[in-house]
């Protein structure tokens, strides 16, 4: 897309590029247990994370426009367990998770390089009928659901031990000082229970 449509593509792609990075960022440093355990009451999990959107962009910007990358997903089979992209099997490692990933964002990077924005394709989980969708609108949903997914995994990696922000270097936080974030968080609470 960064030939064929200038700013707008670049900027899809920067978009893209930075969500996945921090994304695996989030794993970084943690234990087996760590990237894998239920934060949630739905069972949200840092490695579940990464799998959901390593199969969202080889779907998305894979099968839907005739690119199958031909990575077995036996998650999303028919016959497959209820949400079963959303977390990581004992068999699977974070290494075959992260390594899906990587590979999944060469194939779609790959697809958006060799069509034009305009390219239609059918995705095949949509009712037929309302399946079809441009490869512009397929990177924006794509940008849209990883960026969703990395903001999650911020929160999560937060609870957990305290890393926070975008990226180890460039956090985008006010201070790095955890006296400053004790008193601003009370300071917080302070508001709220007033209010």
């Amino acid at each position: 897309m960064t030939s064929s449509t200038g700013a707008a593509g670049s900027d899809l792609r920067l978009y893209l590029q930075s969500a996945r990075d921090a994304l695996l960022w989030k794993l970084d440093g943690l234990s087996e247990y760590d990237v894998r355990r239920p934060m949630t009451p739905t069972g949200t999990n840092l490695l579940g994370l990464v799998k959901h959107v390593a199969g969202v962009e080889l779907g998305y910007l894979g099968d839907t426009f005739g690119r199958p990358s031909g990575e077995a997903m036996p998650w999303l089979a028919d016959a497959a367990e209820t949400n079963g992209d959303m977390w990581a099997t004992a068999e699977e490692s974070r290494d075959d998770i992260s390594g899906l990933y990587r590979r999944a964002w060469a194939h779609a990077d790959a697809t958006i390089e060799a069509l034009p924005p305009d390219t239609t394709g059918r995705v095949p989980w949509w009712p037929d009928g309302k399946d079809e969708l441009t490869l512009h609108h397929a990177v924006v949903r794509v940008v849209a659901d990883t960026q969703r997914h990395a903001g999650q995994a911020d929160i999560l990696r937060e609870l957990m031990d305290g890393a926070a922000g975008m990226s180890e270097t460039d956090t985008s936080l006010p201070s790095h000082d955890p006296a400053w974030w004790a008193a601003y968080r009370d300071r917080l609470e302070r508001i709220a229970r007033e209010a």
